[in-house]
């Protein structure tokens, strides 16, 4: 497994037999440096933790130049097919999806979902979490955008997962306090790493809060530079 992010939410997961973009936040996003060609190349699947714009990102033209199959709850997958995307896996909470290489279960997330179109809300399901396990890898959660809950406790005692992809930047996520409490007390991750800030100005600008909050953890935390491609295991 390697991972590479993008800057925001916005992940590739490179499996041997796969290729998966998370909630791929690529043009518009003003932190995210690279090309959209490359990111786009080899890619099989795209897998969104919710309907917001800086989570859907570049998916329906992603969708298109690739073919790929994206994952996502029926209510945003009834949107994405509206926007002419063919390949669509729909789940739901507590639901896994058999996609060959890998599996994707959806969890829980406290957040909202919806996009703008004509001046009004256009609700997209429920926010959720995303659990990714491929055989011979470390399982890993992407949290999506979410606050702590005590049910964490839950998916970790059901699902192990070993790295994390967490929220940081406050105002609309956890912030560095209320994330750090949650991977300490509720998860038994390997590994750490911290996303979803310094993006806009409204939102946590460095990790240096979240890694000082974990610095007496046992989890490593890594803080990676945006496009840097690294595997999870040189930090476990």
């Amino acid at each position: 497994m390697h991972l590479t992010w993008y800057g925001h939410s916005a992940f590739r997961v490179d499996l041997s037999e796969a290729s998966v973009l998370i909630d791929p936040f690529l043009t518009g996003n003003p932190v995210f440096t690279g090309s959209v060609d490359e990111v786009a190349e080899g890619v099989t699947h795209i897998v969104l933790t919710h309907g917001h714009a800086d989570h859907i990102g570049d998916t329906v033209a992603l969708a298109a130049r690739t073919g790929a199959t994206v994952v996502a709850n029926p209510e945003l997958c009834g949107w994405l097919a509206s926007k002419g995307v063919k390949s669509l896996e729909m789940g739901n909470t507590g639901g896994t999806i058999n996609l060959g290489a890998f599996s994707v279960t959806f969890v829980q997330a406290l957040h909202s979902s919806a996009v703008e179109e004509n001046g009004l809300p256009v609700y997209l399901g429920n926010p959720l979490g995303v659990i990714i396990k491929a055989a011979g890898e470390p399982v890993l959660y992407h949290m999506g955008d979410t606050d702590v809950f005590g049910d964490m406790r839950l998916i970790d005692d059901l699902y192990r997962p070993e790295i994390g992809l967490v929220p940081i930047g406050d105002r609309f996520t956890m912030g560095a306090h209320n994330a750090a409490f949650a991977c300490s007390r509720f998860f038994s991750f390997r590994l750490v790493v911290p996303c979803h800030y310094g993006t806009f100005p409204l939102l946590a600008q460095s990790a240096d809060v979240f890694v000082e909050e974990m610095s007496g953890s046992r989890t490593v935390v890594h803080v990676p530079e945006k496009n840097e491609r690294f595997s999870p295991r040189d930090y476990f």
